[in-house]
């Protein structure tokens, strides 16, 4: 038995009910799954050095992609827990890229406060 439930109007129905057909085709690990996980690990492990801020968002952005090709797969693609890993490490470069950011600006502002201002002139100048 087919239920209604479409990913858009006009589509095939993506979620079926009832027992599994003999023709349905194996569920089989989804290849973007794996490879948000990657992007995401390579965005964490380099979030410090600013260069995480590339693969982390392009992890988020596949993993969109690998989201709704799951859904509309109707389960036969698998992978949600590298889905989810891969996006917590992405989210963790993220957030790490914009620490150090942070910490630049600070560090930038700082040393700007200390520097002196125009010309150090000795004291018995005028």
């Amino acid at each position: 038995m087919m239920g209604d439930m479409t990913t858009a109007p006009g589509q095939v129905p993506v979620a079926f009910y009832g027992p599994r057909h003999p023709l349905d085709p194996e569920p089989v690990p989804s290849t973007k799954a794996r490879a948000v996980f990657a992007l995401g690990l390579m965005g964490a492990l380099t979030g410090l050095f600013i260069g995480g801020v590339v693969p982390a968002t392009v992890a988020l952005q596949l993993a969109r992609q690998a989201r709704r090709e799951a859904y509309a797969s109707g389960g036969f693609l698998t992978g949600e827990a590298w889905l989810r890993r891969g996006e917590q490490l992405a989210w963790t470069g993220l957030v790490l890229v914009a620490v150090a950011v942070v910490a630049a600006v600070v560090i930038g502002v700082v040393r700007l406060a200390e520097a002196p201002f125009g010309h150090d002139f000795a004291p018995n100048v005028d």
